[in-house]
């Protein structure tokens, strides 16, 4: 597929021939500086001659790379380490238990095996809230593809606890900032309304308003969330995030299944984008789906995220897709709600713009994130329509090629290093656990 050179170095020009952009034979030209050129349909006698690497996108569909906008990457080593239970019970009993022996070196490999699946199926970004996300950054960086990072904060209502969540928070984004690397992000992560306490979500939005950040929380993902801050605060979860300030252009809520009408229009007077976690929140039961067509309305920026493999179990973007249209039609009974070419943009375009990253797009000018498909899967024939077999029919097992930044990463669905890092994150899930279990 490639010629002329190894296509996985860096700062080498690429050209791009034959890919299906758009429903349309089209050819991309990326530049040294990983930034797309030129597409087209007659740039090939202009810039074929100038590019360094040749990839022949013959029968592949080419579309932006896929954007998970919540996730907890290293939660990878927990997969299938706890299924089929109650919440409360699953956190309590198994999660949280779990994470307590949690080090940085555990976070480093975890976040190096969700970016491996993540590159094979399509993600070139992602935004993650966990712990030890200076060992997370550095295996992003690593992967070569896009993160947000922030740690969780929770504090509990506990002063002490808070001030080590402030500290942590400092740390980190002043960390990530240091690396002057446009690839990764940081951002400020309350845990939720019914985990932080007051102070410290006021202190949150003030830092994200400050450093110009994002701010990732979990928001009404039950009813039970929903009924307990109306026992505390006296209002609903969002307008007690709003009385925090917490709810700006900057901030990206996930779950947000429990809404009711008037705070989706809160979050759209706001500004706010959300993360529409599907495969989760059905597998954990939360008896109710985001209520897409309200936030639609209000022009809330709806967006798509797998959560961690300990409730999803995967991290297949494409997968995602199709449970986030099917989810929505089934709950609302409504069989033309959440399209196909929606479900797209959720991936794709919507979650760039939550990110506050220049992708999204295959056009000029826009960094070269880009994900080959192979229309030759079964999946992917007949092709009556492209975008509904991308939504509808395939999985991440389609994806031939990931482009980030203009860097090659995986190729004929070749990724280089692979097996070292299957190997080690196995290794190190099975010594965890045995932390974890050992008599105390």
């Amino acid at each position: 597929m490639t010629e002329k050179i190894d296509g996985y170095e860096q700062n080498r020009t690429k050209f791009i021939q034959n890919a299906q952009v758009n429903g349309k034979t089209q050819d991309i030209y990326i530049d040294a500086s990983g930034v797309i050129r030129s597409v087209g349909t007659d740039i090939r006698a202009e810039f074929r001659g100038q590019a360094e690497c040749i990839i022949d996108a013959s029968g592949m569909v080419a579309i932006p790379g896929l954007v998970n906008t919540h996730t907890h990457a290293a939660m990878s080593l927990l997969r299938g380490y706890a299924d089929d239970m109650h919440l409360q019970e699953w956190l309590s009993e198994k999660i949280w238990p779990l994470e307590a022996h949690l080090t940085g070196e555990d976070v480093y490999w975890g976040t190096k095996l969700a970016c491996l699946e993540m590159i094979r199926s399509g993600t070139t970004a992602f935004n993650d809230m966990y712990f030890f996300m200076q060992d997370a950054a550095r295996a992003v960086d690593e992967a070569g593809i896009r993160a947000t990072f922030c740690h969780g904060f929770i504090d509990f209502d506990i002063p002490e606890k808070r001030e080590t969540e402030i500290a942590a928070t400092k740390n980190l984004v002043k960390h990530i900032k240091s690396l002057e690397n446009s690839r990764l992000q940081a951002a400020v992560g309350p845990h939720a309304p019914y985990t932080v306490s007051r102070e410290g979500l006021e202190w949150c939005a003030e830092f994200s308003r400050a450093e110009d950040i994002m701010l990732h929380i979990h928001l009404s993902e039950t009813e039970g969330e929903v009924a307990g801050c109306m026992e505390k605060h006296q209002m609903r979860p969002a307008a007690f995030l709003d009385s925090c300030g917490c709810l700006s252009e900057r901030t990206l809520a996930a779950h947000c299944c429990w809404l009711d009408d008037e705070e989706c229009r809160l979050l759209g007077s706001r500004r706010v984008s959300v993360s529409h976690n599907p495969s989760s929140n059905m597998k954990l039961a939360v008896n109710r789906a985001l209520p897409y067509q309200a936030l639609k309305e209000a022009g809330v920026n709806i967006t798509l995220g797998t959560d961690g493999c300990s409730s999803n179990n995967n991290l297949d973007m494409l997968e995602e897709m199709k449970f986030a249209a099917l989810l929505q039609k089934f709950f609302w009974n409504s069989d033309t709600l959440l399209p196909a070419d929606e479900a797209l943009a959720m991936a794709t375009a919507n979650g760039a713009q939550a990110l506050g990253i220049p992708t999204g797009a295959i056009q000029e000018g826009s960094p070269a994130d880009i994900v080959l498909i192979d229309a030759k899967t079964p999946s992917m024939v007949p092709m009556h329509n492209c975008v509904s077999n991308i939504v509808y029919s395939c999985t991440g097992g389609a994806v031939d090629t990931v482009i980030c930044d203009g860097r090659i990463l995986m190729a004929d669905k070749c990724i280089p290093g692979e097996y070292e890092i299957l190997e080690k994150a196995q290794g190190i899930a099975t010594q965890l656990v045995e932390r974890a279990n050992a008599p105390q």
